[in-house]
């Protein structure tokens, strides 16, 4: 299968563009973002890998050269001449985010999750993948339980208010643990969006996993009360699900700051436990 039909996009203006796996059936599937500047354009997460998502970059016209100029595309696989700088940001290393990384030769995390990065620490990326997910094969012989986040070198390590510019916008590092210990978001001030990566979305929030915290998740939650409230964040283009406004950002973030009593943090406890055990059990298998 090519890259061309792997993926699907859309655009949501301003130089923004949502692009999702279309033959990943799963509440796992993350969302994409290409943000294209003047200067630099911007990949924040990078899907599972299966496919190639530079190639489908190209192919789908959705890069411009150095010009300004939309690039024509190249034979799949070709580097593309005159191309502009392209980074790929990990807003976390799960899987469902981080799988992709390995395609781009300039890639950004936080320091947090720099080292489990580079080793391919697949415990920390939380690899759970089943064929039943995956309904079309990417290849010939693919199989899931061969699935791996590859090793990569981080070209960037990102920190609390880094800032990343692509030359007419900027985007600037928060770190936002709880859900992994190095989660980040991405807020443009200027136009007033964040991209949240797993921190927030329009679903249930996951503190169980091996490297979640909740107090940190907590404050995390208070951070993005204060965006909200204050006016910096009207649109939040998130990692899993659809795009919501402010009003929805506060109602997420004080709901969770609610539920975080001692009940929840004594049923959460006891599914981390599950969790890990069931994660290195299953590591273990794909690397027998």
């Amino acid at each position: 299968m090519s890259a061309l039909e792997w993926f699907a996009h859309k655009s949501l203006g301003g130089g923004i563009y949502w692009i999702q796996e279309r033959f990943y059936e799963s509440g796992n599937r993350a969302n994409i973002w290409l943000v294209r500047g003047s200067q630099r354009d911007v990949v924040i997460d990078t899907g599972l890998g299966l496919r190639s998502l530079p190639d489908y970059l190209r192919l789908a016209g959705l890069l411009e050269d150095e010009k300004g100029a939309e690039a024509a595309p190249p034979l799949a696989g070709e580097p593309l001449a005159g191309q502009r700088p392209l980074l790929a940001v990990a807003t976390h290393v799960h899987f469902d985010h981080a799988g992709g990384l390995h395609q781009f030769p300039e890639v950004a995390v936080h320091s947090a999750e720099a080292p489990a990065l580079r080793r391919g620490d697949n415990y920390e990326a939380v690899t759970w993948l089943s064929e039943g997910e995956v309904v079309r094969q990417p290849s010939p012989g693919w199989s899931a339980r061969h699935f791996r986040v590859r090793p990569v070198q981080p070209t960037h390590v990102l920190q609390e208010g880094d800032v990343i510019s692509l030359g007419d916008r900027q985007l600037t590092v928060m770190h936002m643990p709880g859900h992994s210990r190095g989660s980040i978001c991405l807020h443009d001030s200027e136009r007033k969006i964040l991209f949240s990566g797993d921190v927030v979305y329009d679903g249930s929030m996951i503190d169980w996993l091996p490297y979640s915290r909740i107090n940190d998740y907590v404050a995390s939650c208070q951070r993005l009360i204060e965006l909200a409230n204050g006016g910096l964040v009207e649109k939040v283009l998130p990692g899993h699900f659809n795009t919501f406004g402010a009003e929805r950002l506060y109602h997420l973030a004080s709901n969770y700051i609610s539920n975080a009593g001692v009940c929840h943090k004594v049923s959460t406890c006891a599914m981390r436990s599950v969790a890990s055990l069931a994660l290195r059990a299953t590591n273990s298998r794909s690397t027998s």
